[in-house]
Parts: C-alpha cells; structure tokens; sequence
C-alpha cells in the first residue's frame, strides 16, 4: 500500500507541483491549502508525512503546529517545512527536514524516501 502525504500550502501552483512530483514517486496524496483543511482531512485520514508551508491565511504553519501539539498529535506524523521565507523554515521545531522555495526535487524526494523507507 503507498504511502500517504498531506501536503499544506496555500499557493496552488506549489501544491500541485508538490502533488504531482510526490505522486509520480509513488506516494498518495492530497492537498490542503490551509490548516483549518488539512485538520478537516487529518480527522477523516491517516498519512505517513505531511508537507507544511509556514505563511498561509487563517492559520499559519506555526499555528498549525500548535494546534497538533494541543491535540497530542504534534510527533504522530512527520513534517517537513516547505517555505520561501529563509530563517523562518526552523520555527517548527519537530520538524523532520525543512527546504526552502523554490524547492529541489532531488533533495526532497531522497528525504522522503528516508523518513518514508
């Protein structure tokens, strides 16, 4: 069974690079572009790794973050930070990687294949 990534990001044109590039690997996914859709998905499926861009509307990454660390599922899945903003990309500190904008395909997807195995 393929694994499942959620990945977070307001910016349609990065999510769906994102979902296709991780979707031609092999990996499921799906996409929400902001945190309030990504805590809907997160209640009614189970991922093996989320991706999280750090400057959306309504809720941030950080505050996204937050709130999984008040429902206890802070550490239940991996994050990795995908965001334009250098020197921002560490205010997630359980974050498993952090890349910045635009993003290397190659890195990114060899780290997922480590996280993921």
């Amino acid at each position: 069974m393929p694994k499942r990534i959620l990945v977070i990001d307001d910016d349609e044109h990065v999510s769906s690079y994102l979902s296709d590039l991780l979707g031609d690997a092999g990996y499921e996914t799906d996409v929400a572009a902001n945190g309030q859709q990504a805590l809907a998905l997160l209640e009614k499926k189970r991922f093996d790794l989320m991706t999280l861009d750090l400057e959306m509307p309504d809720m941030t990454g950080p505050k996204f973050n937050k709130v999984l660390k008040r429902q206890g599922r802070s550490g239940d899945i991996p994050i990795v930070v995908i965001t334009g903003h250098m020197g921002l990309k560490y205010v997630i500190p359980n974050a498993v990687a952090e890349f910045d904008k635009p993003i290397d395909r190659e890195a990114l997807l060899a780290k997922v294949k480590e996280i993921l195995g």
